[in-house]
C-alpha cells in the first residue's frame, strides 16, 4: 500500500520543513518502507522555481498493510503535526504503473476491481537541455487540467527545485481521468511533444484506488 501525506504550515517554519526533508530519509531507510520519496509542493503551473510553495509539503511512503497504523503514529509523523497547520493523508492501492521512480518500480499493481476515487502520479526527471521547451508546454495543459470535470484537486510535486518535477491529482472516478488524459487537447498534444522531443530522462504515470482520506488535499494556506 503507498500512504500520502501533505502538511500545510506557516512560512516561517520552512526550515523546519527543509530539515526534514534532509533528515527523514535517514529514519525512514530504517523503517518498513520499500520505496519513499519527501516532496515539496507548488502550483504547478510552470514547474519553475516561481512556483514553489513554502507553505505545503509532502511524504510518499510504501509500506506493507500491517506497518501502516504504526507509521501513521510513528515520531517522524507526530514531529510533522508539530509544527503544522492542517494534515491531508490518502491511503491509496496501485492500479497501474508505467515507468520508473528513481530507477525503481515502486508500485505493485493489483488487478481487483475499482469503482471509486481515483488518484494519479505524473513524475519525470526532465533532461537539462529540454528544460525551457518543456516550461514552454505546461501552462497550456494545466489550464486544461484545471478546467476538467471531475477533477477534485491538484497540486504540483517535486524533489528539487528544477527538473524533478511532477503532479498529484484527485479524480472522481477513472473515466473523468481517462477523459482529460486521452481527449483533451492540450494534454494530448504534450504527449504527442513528449514522443517527438523525447524531453524526459525517466517518466512515471500511475493510478491508484482511493481507498481512504483524511483531512483536505488544499489545506489551508497559511501565512
Amino acid at each position: 500500500m503507498v500512504v500520502l501525506y501533505f502538511w500545510t504550515i506557516k512560512k516561517r517554519h520552512a526550515p523546519r520543513a527543509l530539515w526534514h526533508m534532509a533528515t527523514d530519509r535517514i529514519k525512514l531507510g530504517r523503517s518498513a518502507a520499500t520505496f519513499f520519496k519527501s516532496l515539496g509542493t507548488g502550483k504547478g503551473e510552470t514547474f519553475t522555481p516561481s512556483d514553489a510553495d513554502l507553505t505545503r509539503w509532502g511524504l510518499l511512503v510504501v509500506l506493507p498493510a500491517e506497518e501502516i497504523e504504526n507509521f501513521h503514529n510513528s515520531p517522524l509523523i507526530n514531529s510533522w503535526r508539530r509544527f503544522s497547520d492542517s494534515e491531508y493523508r490518502a491511503l491509496l492501492r496501485p492500479l497501474s504503473a508505467h515507468g520508473e521512480w528513481s530507477g525503481q518500480k515502486p508500485f505493485q499493481v493489483t488487478d481487483e476491481p475499482w469503482a471509486g476515487p481515483i488518484a494519479a502520479f505524473t513524475r519525470a526527471r526532465i533532461k537539462w537541455h529540454m528544460n525551457k521547451k518543456f516550461w514552454r508546454a505546461v501552462p497550456a495543459v494545466t489550464a486544461s487540467l484545471k478546467g476538467s470535470a471531475g477533477l477534485r484537486g491538484a497540486i504540483g510535486i517535486g524533489e528539487a527545485p528544477i527538473g524533478l518535477q511532477g503532479t498529484f491529482s484527485l479524480w472522481e472516478s477513472a473515466s473523468a481521468l481517462r477523459e482529460f488524459a486521452y481527449k483533451g487537447a492540450a494534454h494530448s498534444q504534450a504527449i504527442a511533444a513528449t514522443e517527438k522531443l523525447n524531453w524526459y530522462a525517466e517518466e512515471l504515470f500511475a493510478r491508484f484506488a482511493v481507498v481512504e482520506e483524511s483531512g483536505s488535499l488544499m489545506g489551508d494556506t497559511a501565512d
